[in-house]
């Protein structure tokens, strides 16, 4: 009996760990570039967009082409940044858990 209430103790206690994590990952912010800078995009960790700046040489008309193009790589940047900070941070909640390899955790 004890080991189950000790088991639940740890779920709790895990469940309140994952609890914060979200909300940590939530309010996450990165920032991704393309074009050597010229274009940013600043991301949430849901992969919201927060910001884009545009550096105003690529205000030209026949630039709009690649100005579409580069937008979408920084955000592709951020958002991989994002998803990959994300994972770290829940990996690290999660280690040391006996969880087999490709499960998903519930929370």
């Amino acid at each position: 009996m004890r080991d189950i209430m000790g088991m639940m103790s740890k779920v709790k206690e895990m469940q309140a760990k994952m609890e914060k994590v979200q909300a940590d990952i939530a309010a996450l912010e990165v920032q991704g570039t393309s074009g050597g800078g010229l274009v940013t995009v600043r991301l949430n960790g849901k992969g919201d967009m927060l910001g884009l700046k545009i550096d105003p040489s690529l205000f030209k008309e026949d630039d709009v082409e690649i100005l579409e193009d580069l937008i979408v790589a920084a955000h592709q940047d951020a958002k991989k940044k994002a998803e990959s900070t994300a994972a770290d941070m829940t990996r690290e909640l999660t280690a040391g858990l006996p969880i087999p390899p490709g499960m998903k955790l519930p929370f």
